[in-house]
C-alpha cells in the first residue's frame, strides 16, 4: 500500500470490537497484558510508531515478529495475537536509542494492515476473556500447582527476582498468573507466544504447567552440576594447600616431596642408563620441564609416563647368544621334524656369529617363514630362540590397518603411548630378543596410514639401527633384534617389503612325514597332557594314515594335532568311567572315535575317457587334484564355463581353445566342427572357487580330447601353463602337487621342463612311485596323455 500522511489524532478508531492504531513491532520478546516490559526500541518504523503514538493517546498495538533476526518484517513475518498497550515511559538516550516502558491491556487479533509508512497501522479485534467469578476446584488446584512449581523455580533460577514471586501470590486471577508466571521466565520465544495465544485459563495454565515442569527439570540439573563443580573445585583446593603444608613441612625435615621424590627416582634411573647422548639430552629435559611445573599442572603425567619409558626400555641391556652349532642343531631336531633347509639357514648364521664374535658389524638376517598353516613356522621361531638364548616374543599383524600400530601415536594425542615394537622390547628387556612377526600378508591399510611403509624401517638392517617411534621422538637401535615374520602366501607381501627379507619356504609334509610328527611329538605330548600312558594307549600306523587322509585336508598337522586330542578325550572318559584295559586304535577303529570320515581322496576314472584330463593345483591346503571335464553338444560355437573359475583361468581356457582352433587339422579335428558346436568345460567341486594359470596344459588337452575323440590317460596328470603357440611355460607348488598325485594312485606327471630344477624337492620316497615327463611344447604333452584313435 502507498504510504500517505494521516492526522495522527484519527488513528484511534474504534469501536467495541474492532480497533484501529499504530503497530511496534518487537522481537525476542512478548508482550503480556497487565505487564509492565520495558523495551529499546532502534528501527526507525518503530521510532516513527512511537513519534505518533505519544502526539495521541498513546495506546499502541505490539506484536512480536517470528524470525528476530528479520530486519524489515511484513504482515507475513509477525505473530497474529498481540497485546493492546500504552507507552507509560519515553525516554531518548545520548547514543541515539530510545527507551520505552510499555503497559499491556488486553491480547487483540490482527486482522488488516491498513498502513505501512512511515509507520505501520493496522486494524484489530479485541479477544475477549471471560469474566471471572468464584473459582471451581480443578481451576484452583491448577494454580496453585503453578504457584508452586514457580517458587521452586524462583529460588533455583538467580534470574527471577524474589518480588516475582511476591507477586504472583497476590494474583488471584488464573489468567493473570499465567501471564505475569509467563513473561517473567526465560523461556523460548515459541513458548511464550503459545502462552499468549492460549484464551482458555485453564488450558494456559496447564500449558504453563508443562513449561515450568521442562524448566525445573533444567534448573535443577543445572544446579546439581554447579554444585558438584563447586565440590571439585573446594577438594582440589584443599588438597592443594594440604601439598603445600606437607611440601613445607617436608622441607623443614629434610625430606623430599612426592613430586619431587618421583622426579629424584627417575633421574637415578636414567643415570644407570647407557643411554645414547639424544635420548640422555631429551631426557634430561624433560626432566627440567617436569621440575618447575606447579604439582596441579596436567602435563606431569605425560611427562612422567614419557621419562617411565624411557627409564624402562632396554638400551644396551642383551643376553648373551648360546653360540654351540650343536646345541643349536639339538634343540631344533628336539622340536621339529624335517625342515632340513630352514634348519640350516638357522644353523649357517649361528656359525658365522660364532666365527665373528669378535666382530660386531654382523647384522641379523630378516627371514621370512612362508608355507600353509600348520607346518610349524611361529614354534620353530619359539626353538630358534632357544637355541641362541634369546628371549621370544611375538605378535600378530593380521589386520592390523594402522600406522601408529607400528610407531606409536605422538604425544600430542590424549593417551598415546609406543607403538608394538618398542612395547615390546620393554616387554623383553633386552636389545637382542627375537620378535616374531605372524601374518605379514595379511596386513591392510586406510585412511589411518599404511603400516607396510612403518616395517619398511624395521626391517630393513640399513635403517632399523635408528628406528624412530613417534611417541618416542628418539631413534631407538633394532639392528641386534633377530626379526623372523610368517606368511602363507608370499604374493599377498608387498613386493618392497618381500624384497628387505629372506624367504624361506615351508612346504607341506607328506604323508610319511606326517605319521612320524604325529609318533615322535604329537602323540606323546598328548598322552603327557591327558594323563595317559603308552600303556594305555597306543596308535597304529594305519590309524595315523586314516586320521591324515579321511579327518584332515591340510598341508600342515594342526587339524591331526586336533584330532590326536579328540581321540585321547575320549579314551580318558571312557577308562574313568568303564575302567576299560589299554587301548589300541587301528585304522577300522578310528570312525568309532571321529565318527564318519569327513574327507575323501580324488578317485581315478575307472577307464580311459574322452574329454577328461587330470591336473594338478596348488591351495593354501597343500597339494590338490583338478579334474577338468569338457562336453560338446550340437550349437553355434558358444562356450560354457562352470566351476567357479577365477579371472587367471578364465584366460587359460581362452588361450587353450584358441590353440586347439589353430591347431585342429594338426590334431585329426575339422575346423567346421567348432562353428556348430557348443562347448561347456567344468571343473568339479563348484562350491570351491579356483584360479591360475598352472591348467592350461589339462584345459588344452580336455579339448583336443573332446574334438578330436582320442582318449586321456587316466593315470596321467599334469601342470603347466600354455601359450597361444603351444609352448608350456613353468608353474609354482610343484612338491605339493606331486605329493597329491601320489596320494591318489597317479603314476605319470607331465611338468614344464623348465620346472626339472624343482624336482629336487620332492621327497626321494615320493619320486620312486611317479614317472615325470618333462614337456616342452603340447605335442610332448599329448603323445603322453592321450591314446590312438583305435584304442
Amino acid at each position: 500500500m502507498d504510504s500517505f500522511e494521516i492526522d495522527p489524532f484519527d488513528i484511534t478508531a474504534e469501536t467495541d470490537e474492532f480497533i484501529t492504531y499504530p503497530l511496534l513491532i518487537i522481537r525476542d520478546a512478548v508482550l503480556f497484558p497487565q505487564i509492565l516490559t520495558p523495551l529499546m526500541v532502534l528501527r526507525d518504523t518503530s521510532l516513527a510508531t512511537i513519534d505518533a503514538v505519544n502526539s495521541g493517546d498513546g495506546t499502541l498495538i505490539v506484536v512480536t515478529q517470528q524470525d528476530p533476526e528479520l530486519e524489515v518484517p511484513t504482515a507475513t513475518d509477525v505473530f497474529s495475537v498481540g497485546v493492546r498497550a500504552s507507552i507509560v515511559r519515553h525516554l531518548r538516550l545520548p547514543d541515539g536509542t530510545t527507551s520505552v516502558l510499555l503497559q499491556g491491556y488486553e491480547r487483540v487479533e490482527l486482522l488488516e494492515w491498513q498502513q505501512l509508512s512511515p509507520y505501520p497501522l493496522v486494524k484489530a479485534r479485541r479477544i475477549v476473556e471471560m469474566e471471572e467469578g468464584e473459582l471451581d476446584l480443578a481451576l484452583e488446584a491448577q494454580m496453585r500447582a503453578v504457584l508452586t512449581m514457580f517458587e521452586k523455580c524462583s529460588k533455583l533460577d538467580p534470574h527471577i527476582p524474589e518480588e516475582a514471586y511476591i507477586a504472583a501470590s497476590n494474583i488471584s486471577s488464573p489468567g493473570g498468573l499465567a501471564d505475569l508466571i509467563a513473561s517473567t521466565l526465560e523461556v523460548s520465544l515459541d513458548q511464550r507466544q503459545d502462552i499468549l495465544e492460549t484464551i482458555d485459563k485453564m488450558e494456559r495454565l496447564q500449558r504453563l504447567t508443562t513449561i515450568l515442569a521442562q524448566e525445573l527439570d533444567v534448573l535443577e540439573l543445572e544446579n546439581r552440576i554447579q554444585h558438584q563443580v563447586q565440590q571439585e573445585v573446594d577438594k582440589s583446593q584443599r588438597e592443594f594447600f594440604l601439598r603445600e603444608q606437607i611440601r613445607i613441612m617436608q622441607g623443614e625435615l629434610g625430606e623430599s616431596s612426592g613430586l619431587h621424590g618421583d622426579i629424584n627416582d627417575i633421574k637415578t634411573r636414567l643415570e644407570a642408563l647407557s643411554l645414547p647422548e639424544e635420548a640422555r639430552q631429551k631426557a634430561n629435559k624433560e626432566l627440567k620441564r617436569l621440575a618447575e611445573m606447579p604439582p596441579m599442572a596436567p602435563e606431569i603425567g605425560i611427562i612422567r609416563t614419557y621419562l617411565d619409558w624411557i627409564a624402562d626400555l632396554p638400551w644396551t641391556e642383551a643376553s648373551k647368544d648360546n653360540l654351540d652349532v650343536t646345541h643349536a642343531e639339538k634343540v631344533l631336531n628336539k622340536n621339529h621334524y624335517g625342515l632340513a633347509r630352514v634348519k640350516e639357514r638357522i644353523l649357517e648364521y649361528i656359525a658365522v656369529r660364532a666365527h665373528t664374535k669378535e666382530n660386531d658389524k654382523l647384522r641379523s638376517p630378516i627371514l621370512c617363514f612362508v608355507g600353509p598353516p600348520g607346518t610349524g613356522k611361529t614354534s620353530l621361531g619359539k626353538s630358534i630362540a632357544e637355541a641362541m638364548n634369546r628371549k621370544f616374543a611375538r605378535f600378530s599383524l593380521g589386520g592390523v590397518r594402522d600406522e601408529a600400530e607400528i610407531r606409536g601415536h605422538r604425544r600430542t594425542y590424549i593417551g598415546s603411548m609406543p607403538g608394538r615394537i618398542i612395547q615390546t622390547m620393554k616387554r623383553v628387556e633386552t636389545v637382542n630378543p627375537l620378535i616374531m612377526l605372524d601374518e605379514i600378508d595379511k596386513l591392510g591399510y586406510d585412511y589411518r596410514g599404511d603400516p607396510t611403509s612403518a616395517l619398511l624401517e624395521v626391517l630393513d638392517p640399513e635403517q632399523n639401527f635408528s628406528f624412530a617411534d613417534h611417541y618416542l621422538d628418539l631413534p631407538y637401535d633394532l639392528s641386534k633384534v633377530l626379526f623372523i615374520t610368517t606368511a602363507n602366501v608370499i604374493d599377498m607381501i608387498p613386493y618392497a617389503l618381500a624384497d628387505r627379507m629372506e624367504i624361506i619356504e615351508f612346504p607341506g609334509y607328506i604323508d610319511a612325514e606326517k605319521i612320524a610328527i604325529a609318533k615322535e611329538y604329537l602323540i606323546p605330548r598328548h598322552l603327557e597332557e591327558h594323563g595317559l600312558t603308552p600303556q594305555d594307549l597306543t596308535f597304529a600306523d594305519a590309524a595315523i594314515q586314516c586320521i591324515i587322509r579321511e579327518y584332515t585336508y591340510e598341508a600342515g598337522v594342526r587339524n591331526l594335532d586336533r584330532e590326536i586330542g579328540r581321540i585321547c578325550r575320549k579314551v580318558v572318559r571312557r577308562l574313568e568311567q568303564h575302567k576299560r584295559t589299554a587301548k589300541r586304535i587301528t585304522a577300522k577303529s578310528v570312525s568309532k572315535y571321529l565318527g564318519p570320515p569327513r574327507f575323501s581322496d580324488f578317485l581315478l576314472e575307472e577307464e580311459d575317457e574322452v574329454g577328461v584330463a587330470t591336473g594338478l593345483a596348488w591351495t593354501a591346503g597343500g597339494g590338490d587334484v583338478l579334474p577338468v571335464e569338457v562336453s560338446l553338444y550340437e550349437g553355434k560355437g558358444n562356450m560354457t564355463l562352470t566351476g567357479q573359475l577365477g579371472e587367471i583361468m578364465q584366460e587359460s581356457v581362452q588361450a587353450a581353445l584358441s590353440y586347439t582352433k589353430a591347431n585342429a587339422r594338426k590334431y585329426g579335428i575339422d575346423p567346421a566342427k567348432f562353428e556348430n558346436t557348443d562347448i561347456h568345460l567344468h571343473v568339479p567341486e563348484g562350491a570351491t572357487p579356483k584360479d591360475g594359470p598352472s591348467a592350461g596344459i589339462t584345459m588344452a588337452t580336455a579339448l583336443i580330447s573332446a574334438f578330436s575323440g582320442r582318449k586321456v590317460k587316466r593315470h596321467v596328470a599334469m601342470t603347466g601353463e600354455v601359450i597361444l603357440r603351444g609352448k608350456v611355460l613353468p608353474v609354482g607348488g610343484l612338491r605339493v602337487k606331486a605329493m597329491a598325485a601320489h596320494r591318489v594312485g597317479i603314476k605319470t606327471i607331465i611338468i614344464p621342463r623348465k620346472n626339472e630344477k624343482d624336482l629336487v624337492e620332492i621327497p626321494q620316497r615320493i619320486k620312486n612311485h611317479l614317472n615325470f615327463i618333462r614337456a616342452n611344447d603340447m605335442d610332448d604333452v599329448l603323445a603322453v596323455a592321450l591314446l590312438p584313435l583305435d584304442e
